[in-house]
């Protein structure tokens, strides 16, 4: 199985990420077993990858993508109006009773949480009446006025054609400080393709992030998908997104570009008309550990720092990026960027079989497993080719990295081969500092 497989829909990158949500919604509280997820343990780099793109926004996929990204953890509150959430996985039933009188047991933490999402109840006229007071004039239809919920999506037309529109309400699972400010951070291009994004600290201490991207980044010529993201300095965030056709998927463009400018939808989300609705979201209680995190997991400097000291010398580094267990580097030795990508897996051996069963597999003397692949670029560009090391110790800690030939995905070719060869991808998937990393 090549390294950087995933699910069966990765062949369909406008789908993928929804499909990767939906397994969020799915298994809240669960994190991402081996068990039964062969599809996530065989794609370990694309998995690394989801996950950081979700803890950025998930710029491609839309506000109802992010909807399913609240419940993930990104942000907190409900995010599926009257429906509510799926209902979460992983939580612990409530203890049995050891005597004849039952009594109520306190609610597990996962369990509070869950309950905070579905309590959110914000009319959506609402939040329909703030858009329409705060948008330049045009005729709105909105969907379930009549409903409650944190958000509303809509279709305006200016006559310049129509436009799906969808704001939302939501806590910042981080808060206003260092980690809720990644949510409002710029993405890198090695993952989200788009024409421009802003980000920076408004006056009054909130943060704002503008970016103008593509709904499908693949296809650049279908629908264009805009959208500011502000995160009040009290913990709050406002989003909104629009289109250049009247649904976010499944209908033909209908105008040149979105109907708001940069200008209009910072104007929108930085609106005070927000505040008494934002105060009617529910409080939502801070997990005792990163939900991000699986046991073990080196976190994403620990992660940069182990890799850049393994670099060989020359290598320049123009992007780098990760999260728990992930990271990512552009290298750039003066012949043209490279992507380097990497993995720390501890607690992996019950996918030794599917990993390392097949292929060019080597098995050193102290047991340790070494695959290597070497083919096209998974969703590369013109000529990219991906060179791979899939490593993993008797105890099942898992090292997997590759490089190729180009500076992101979906980018072309910019020299003949990776800046790192098979030997010295495998020198830094071999070595001792991973485990050291994960110690800490």
């Amino acid at each position: 199985m090549p390294l950087n497989e995933g699910s069966q829909h990765d062949d369909a990158p406008h789908e993928g990420f929804e499909e990767e949500l939906g397994a969020v919604l799915r298994s809240t509280g669960e994190g991402f077993s081996t068990d039964g997820r062969r599809e996530l343990v065989a794609g370990g780099l694309t998995r690394g990858r989801r996950r950081l793109v979700r803890r950025r926004l998930a710029v491609t996929g839309g506000a109802l993508a992010l909807a399913a990204v609240g419940i993930g953890g990104v942000y907190g509150g409900s995010v599926l109006g009257t429906g509510g959430p799926a209902k979460a996985a992983g939580v612990a039933a409530a203890p049995k009773p050891t005597s004849g009188t039952a009594r109520p047991t306190e609610p597990s933490l996962e369990e509070k949480r869950r309950l905070a999402m579905q309590q959110a109840e914000i009319p959506v006229k609402d939040i329909a009446a703030v858009v329409q007071a705060n948008t330049p004039a045009g005729q709105w239809q909105f969907d379930g006025l009549d409903g409650k919920g944190q958000s509303a999506q809509g279709v305006y037309d200016d006559g310049g054609g129509k436009a799906a529109v969808s704001v939302g309400l939501y806590r910042a699972a981080g808060g206003a400080g260092e980690a809720g400010a990644g949510q409002v951070e710029c993405p890198s291009k090695v993952h989200v393709d788009f024409d421009k994004c802003t980000t920076g600290l408004l006056p009054g201490g909130d943060r704002l992030m503008v970016i103008q991207g593509y709904e499908y980044p693949d296809r650049r010529e279908d629908t264009k998908s805009w959208r500011a993201v502000l995160l009040t300095k009290d913990g709050f965030l406002v989003d909104a997104s629009e289109w250049n056709a009247p649904a976010q998927k499944g209908a033909a463009v209908s105008r040149e570009n979105p109907p708001f400018t940069a200008t209009q939808l910072k104007a929108l989300v930085t609106s005070d008309d927000w505040r008494p609705l934002l105060k009617q979201l529910p409080e939502v209680p801070k997990p005792d550990v990163d939900p991000g995190a699986a046991p073990g997991e080196a976190s994403g400097p620990e992660i940069q720092a182990t890799l850049r000291s393994l670099l060989p010398k020359g290598l320049r580094v123009t992007d780098k990026g990760g999260d728990y267990g992930y990271g990512f580097q552009v290298l750039d030795d003066g012949k043209g960027k490279s992507l380097v990508e990497i993995n720390v897996q501890p607690n992996m051996g019950g996918a030794l079989g599917d990993l390392f069963g097949s292929g060019d597999v080597t098995t050193l003397p102290d047991g340790r497993k070494v695959k290597v692949t070497q083919g096209s670029g998974e969703k590369g560009g013109a000529g990219v080719v991906s060179w791979g090391v899939d490593t993993m110790t008797p105890e099942g800690f898992r090292v997997v990295v590759s490089s190729m030939n180009a500076g992101g995905y979906r980018q072309d070719a910019t020299r003949a081969e990776p800046a790192l060869t098979v030997e010295q991808l495998k020198a830094i998937a071999l070595s001792p500092k991973w485990q050291k990393a994960t110690a800490k």
